[in-house]
């Protein structure tokens, strides 16, 4: 260890160490990921997903399976003037944390939780998120993302000004 500490030009006498884990968690940047999480504004009701599956396509080991309501016709049904998933389901065993359905989506309705404590004793259906496990409030992306939160948030609030102009 100290011959690689001497290579990367580490002070030897910082040394390695062990965290004494689980009663020690270490404390992660602020960019790391893990696991993806659907984000909403105020209720559950609001979610920020509108069911257009441009996360589902782009997923390179396709681990985001999402199903929208239809109606008689066919068409989707819509709540709240916009389209929700009526099932939206992300299996964590093959999920790679990758961030492409992050940066892919156009509403800033998917984004990627620090948590990553979620071993199970099976590989089955344990690992399979549905989307009341993957929901997580707006305020909860604050706390544990503040910078890229802002970010997001300052491209929300680009976007309804924009709605808002060109409805007048």
């Amino acid at each position: 260890g100290r011959v690689i500490l001497r290579a990367v030009r580490i002070p030897v006498a910082d040394g390695l160490f062990t965290i004494p884990y689980p009663e020690v968690k270490q404390q992660h940047p602020e960019r790391f990921r893990y696991f993806p999480f659907l984000v909403y504004d105020g209720t559950p009701d609001n979610l920020r997903c509108v069911s257009c599956k441009i996360c589902e396509q782009e997923c390179p080991p396709q681990c985001i399976h999402i199903v929208t309501e239809k109606d008689e016709q066919g068409r989707p049904v819509k709540a709240h003037g916009r389209t929700l998933p009526k099932q939206f389901d992300i299996d964590m065993s093959i999920c790679m944390s990758c961030r492409i359905c992050v940066d892919v989506c156009p509403f800033e309705a998917i984004e990627m939780d620090n948590q990553h404590e979620i071993s199970t004793h099976g590989r089955g259906p344990e690992l399979m998120f549905d989307k009341t496990a993957l929901l997580r409030s707006a305020e909860y992306f604050q706390q544990i993302k503040p910078t890229e939160a802002a970010v997001v948030n300052q491209r929300l609030a680009a976007k309804a000004a924009k709605k808002t102009s060109q409805q007048q």
